[in-house]
């Protein structure tokens, strides 16, 4: 078992907690993990990425080579684009619908849109209206987009809940629920999408 995962966004989307929830879940379950992010200018609204390698054997390089990434998770169109060269073939792309439009050239959103339809393996959600309706909260739309990574990702679903849960504790239980329920609606949608 293993995945390469790349996490991408811009900063203030939640990329750090998805990458949080993802590791504890490699760890608290005896998996292998390695994590390579870049912040960026993240409190700017800066390009934000992540590298995760999570398997069930060690793991020697924090780092993934172009064509080898398993997934592609991204809060932010553009951002997803922006890393498929890092992609292997077969791979997904699952990206959130919602663009952050923080610089002057953003291209064309269509033109975004179309692009990301055309590729051969990809799920496209609406993260925030999700987020929305089943938890209540669209701070909680980056969950809902792990939650659609997650068929893609071979981790068992249930360690993905428990990442969650051992990240958000402390924040009391109405947290926890909160992205839990972000996350299985993102799950259910990436399901059906692949039908």
């Amino acid at each position: 078992m293993k995945t390469d995962i790349i996490l991408a966004g811009v900063g203030g989307q939640g990329i750090l907690s998805i990458a949080a929830a993802l590791g504890s879940a490699a760890l608290n379950n005896n998996l292998y993990m390695k994590q390579a992010e870049t912040h960026g200018m993240s409190q700017r609204g800066g390009d934000v990425q992540s590298f995760m390698r999570i398997s069930d054997k060690p793991i020697f390089s924090d780092l993934i080579a172009k064509g080898t990434a398993d997934i592609i998770l991204s809060v932010e169109p553009m951002e997803a684009l922006r890393y498929l060269p890092y992609l292997k073939q077969g791979g997904y792309v699952v990206t959130n619908a919602t663009p952050f439009i923080n610089i002057p050239n953003y291209p064309e959103v269509e033109t975004l849109m179309d692009t990301l339809k055309a590729l051969p393996h990809q799920v496209i959600i609406d993260a925030d209206s999700i987020a929305k309706e089943a938890a209540g909260n669209v701070r909680a739309s980056n969950f809902v987009m792990m939650g659609a990574g997650s068929p893609f990702i071979e981790i068992p679903f249930e360690y993905l809940e428990k990442g969650i849960m051992a990240i958000f504790e402390r924040k009391g239980a109405d947290v926890v629920e909160m992205n839990l329920k972000a996350l299985r609606a993102g799950r259910e949608f990436a399901q059906n999408y692949i039908k």
